[in-house]
């Protein structure tokens, strides 16, 4: 899979690639994730890329010319299964989106900053929207890094443990259950004796129950969206 990402601050997310799960991907060559700085198509010498919006109000909006400058030269290098804006009236990143982003081959994201970006630009080029809650970030470069890791770990021979990703949380509209690893009795807590007992018929239908009562207790509302 490959992920280009444009925006303003593109060193905003080199960090949180460059390590851990992510860094797995890149090295095995699962996961491509390009950055591309949008002052590159600014406009003039100082290389604008956003201006007073019309009409009046307070902040800087992005500019319709760089953004679709930009996007065309990465369309003619290659198809994309989806040009993605993150924002927060977009559609809630939930794991069945990330799923499904997953199966894709190629994406792009595009980062608002400022007020955002250009209705048309939104119109003639956006063919996803995304966010990833109802709060207000300075960008979408750190959204951006959420999106491409909840897709990213999910490629098939990014996990050591093929299996893990399955039983993540969200996965059949369940919280995960509790994990314990050693030592079994640490200050007197102890580690369940069905996770002790080599029985994994009942290991798994005790972690069944286990999620059930959770998800019911913190997030009742993911049972009733089954």
């Amino acid at each position: 899979m490959r992920i280009d990402i444009v925006s303003v601050l593109p060193e905003l997310m080199e960090s949180p690639l460059q390590h851990s799960i992510m860094k797995r991907a890149r090295e095995k060559g699962l996961l491509e994730v390009c950055l591309h700085d949008l002052r590159a198509y600014g406009l003039g010498k100082h290389r604008q890329v956003d201006d007073y919006q019309y009409g009046g109000g307070a902040g800087m909006v992005m500019m319709a010319e760089p953004l679709a400058s930009c996007i065309d030269d990465l369309q003619k290098q290659r198809p994309y299964d989806e040009v993605i804006y993150m924002t927060p009236d977009g559609q809630r990143l939930e794991q069945p989106l990330a799923n499904r982003l997953s199966l894709k081959e190629n994406l792009l994201i595009l980062c608002g900053h400022y007020k955002g970006i250009d209705e048309r630009i939104r119109q003639h080029y956006v063919t996803l929207e995304v966010s990833i809650g109802d709060f207000v970030l300075s960008g979408g470069e750190l959204p951006a890094v959420v999106l491409v890791d909840a897709i990213g770990r999910l490629l098939p021979g990014v996990l050591n443990d093929e299996t893990s990703a399955l039983f993540d949380s969200f996965q059949d509209n369940l919280l995960a259950p509790p994990v314990y690893t050693r030592p079994e009795d640490f200050r007197g807590w102890k580690v369940p004796e069905v996770l002790l007992s080599g029985n994994f018929k009942k290991i798994e239908q005790w972690r069944y129950e286990q999620a059930v009562r959770r998800t019911k207790e913190r997030r009742p509302g993911l049972l009733e969206e089954e």
